[in-house]
């Protein structure tokens, strides 16, 4: 698979497909750890006087995180100077792509804002049609979207001359390197279609909205909680089938004995006995991170996908922080996985080096781990 170092850039104008996909609070973008390792790749595109075109992503339509990337150049101009193009791939980007110098840097806006990018076979697809014949190569540095077939994943590889970023190249170096053989698994998270890949034998601690759905698929009433996942779990398809399926793959889970919710604004714990109780739950509790704990400090390979919680609130990340000290303090090969542990690690100054392999990537790592081909990194062998 070629990479950055198999072409020269000088004077040519690149297609970056970047991640900077990044949580939002109140229509505010969070500068994030994807943002940060993606102004890395740009700035060493501008030192090597490439003409760089950004393509990304942000949320998902329907959801509140489905955004323009226009603060995501701001944050991005932080470390080098990023223009934002409110166009993805019509005239104002045409445009604006043509008058770009070496060393300039543009973002496009919002890919998912065009139907097309999830119909990469379309004939005519327009974001390939419009921007192919514009560029001399397309870098994929975006691992955690690698698991899409989706038109700036897989399309354009099979148009024009293509690479792998620097991001991508270090994900799949790391990766050649792990063993997830006798590994412990601790899946947080929300979105538990994906974790079932794994439920297949090695054993796993639940947590985040993910250990919630593992106690009500076996039967356990939350009260609040059980009408808050089926109305906001990202399942496809029918939520009772996904339930009844779930149920049959907990043999190897132990699921949270206790819980932290919202009450009269702060932080209040209650045992998993207690409930149903009309409260949302927001982290795990104390007794579930001594049992988790002491699990981590016997296992000798760990994998962690998504928070235990909702970490980015401080009142409710103590779940996920203790869960990652004790994973850094481990003896055992470690591989942290998604946008949400990497950027608690980085905001609570948590030792990076001790862990394995710390990835922005939770979807596509976790296909990874289950066996599964990644379409974005097919497309480019």
């Amino acid at each position: 698979m070629k990479t950055l170092n198999d072409f020269d850039v000088k004077d040519k104008l690149i297609l970056l497909r970047a991640d900077i996909n990044s949580d939002v609070s109140k229509g505010k973008i969070i500068l994030s750890e994807r943002i940060i390792e993606a102004s890395k790749t740009i700035l060493e595109l501008k030192k090597k006087k490439a003409k760089i075109v950004i393509l990304a992503h942000q949320g998902n339509s329907g959801k509140r995180d489905f955004v323009s990337l226009k603060q995501h150049a701001k944050l991005l101009s932080k470390y080098t100077r990023v223009k934002f193009i409110e166009d993805v791939c019509g005239e104002k980007a045409i445009r604006a792509i043509g008058k770009l110098r070496s060393g300039e840097v543009i973002l496009l806006d919002n890919v998912r804002f065009v139907e097309d990018e999830f119909n990469p076979g379309k004939k005519n697809n327009v974001l390939l049609k419009n921007l192919s014949p514009l560029f001399d190569l397309y870098v994929n540095d975006a691992f955690s979207v690698c698991h899409r077939d989706h038109t700036s994943i897989t399309g354009f590889p099979k148009n024009m001359d293509s690479c792998i970023g620097p991001l991508v190249e270090a994900e799949l170096k790391a990766l050649e390197k792990v063993s997830m053989k006798n590994c412990l698994y601790i899946l947080g998270g929300a979105k538990p279609e994906s974790n079932i890949k794994l439920l297949k034998g090695n054993k796993v601690l639940a947590c985040g909205l993910f250990g919630q759905m593992c106690l009500v698929a076996n039967g356990k009433d939350l009260g609040y909680q059980n009408r808050y996942l089926e109305d906001n779990v990202l399942v496809k398809g029918d939520y009772k089938k996904f339930k009844k399926k779930l149920k049959k793959k907990l043999k190897n889970v132990e699921t949270p004995i206790d819980f932290a919710v919202i009450k009269d604004s702060s932080r209040k714990e209650f045992l998993l006995k207690d409930f149903p109780l009309e409260y949302e739950i927001e982290d795990i509790g104390e007794g579930t991170i001594k049992k988790y704990v002491e699990e981590i400090k016997k296992a000798k390979a760990i994998y962690m996908k998504g928070p235990a919680g909702s970490s980015s609130d401080e009142r409710f990340a103590k779940g996920t922080v203790s869960l990652l000290k004790a994973i850094a303090s481990s003896k055992g090969f470690s591989l942290v996985g998604g946008g949400h542990l990497s950027d608690t690690i980085e905001k609570y100054k948590l030792p990076k080096k001790r862990f394995g392999h710390v990835s922005l990537s939770g979807g596509a790592l976790l296909n990874y781990i289950a066996g599964e081909r990644l379409p974005g990194i097919e497309a480019l062998r």
